[in-house]
């Protein structure tokens, strides 16, 4: 009997690893399947949908906010557009105003420039007038100094004194 409860305990004894021995894989091999089986139920019931629902979260998280930021970007860029806009309409008004405060300007100096001349001009004529006047009272009185001198002159020179007419006839002469 010994040997019987040797034979019996002997692969409990034998040397080794008892994961080694043949002896013990069957139900080894039996409670990795059921394990797998149970990891691969539990994955696919619960661990995986979960996950899976996530990513779709996530992912319908992200494609909205690509696509809030889209529509942004397209706001910002109209109302980029529209100040654009406005900006080069302010920027024609401004030059408009310019321009005509420019012509009224310049409509004023012609204007005043206008009424200088024409002051100018008057002046001028009256000026011209009084020069002219000037100098034919001044020609009037060189006759009379170009007879006295020629007399001068003439009855220094010759010693006889010119008469009135003759110096008069040179004068006219000259």
């Amino acid at each position: 009997m010994a040997t019987e409860t040797q034979s019996s305990t002997a692969p409990a004894d034998a040397p080794g690893l008892p994961q080694l021995d043949f002896h013990w894989w069957p139900g080894q091999i039996v409670w990795l399947v059921a394990i797998f089986v149970v990891m691969l139920l539990f994955v696919r019931l619960f661990a995986a949908p979960r996950v899976g629902g996530t990513i779709d979260a996530r992912e319908d998280k992200i494609s909205g906010d690509i696509a809030d930021a889209r529509r942004m970007k397209d706001e910002a860029e109209l109302q980029a557009q529209a100040a654009a806009a406005e900006t080069a309409h302010a920027r024609a008004a401004a030059q408009r105003v310019a321009a005509d405060a420019r012509a009224k300007a310049q409509a004023e100096v012609a204007a005043r420039l206008a009424v200088e001349e024409a002051k100018l001009a008057e002046q001028a004529a009256v000026a011209e007038a009084r020069i002219g006047k000037a100098r034919d009272a001044a020609m009037a009185n060189v006759a009379g100094i170009a007879s006295e001198t020629a007399g001068a002159i003439v009855s220094k020179l010759t010693g006889v004194k010119a008469t009135a007419a003759e110096l008069a006839s040179a004068a006219k002469g000259a």
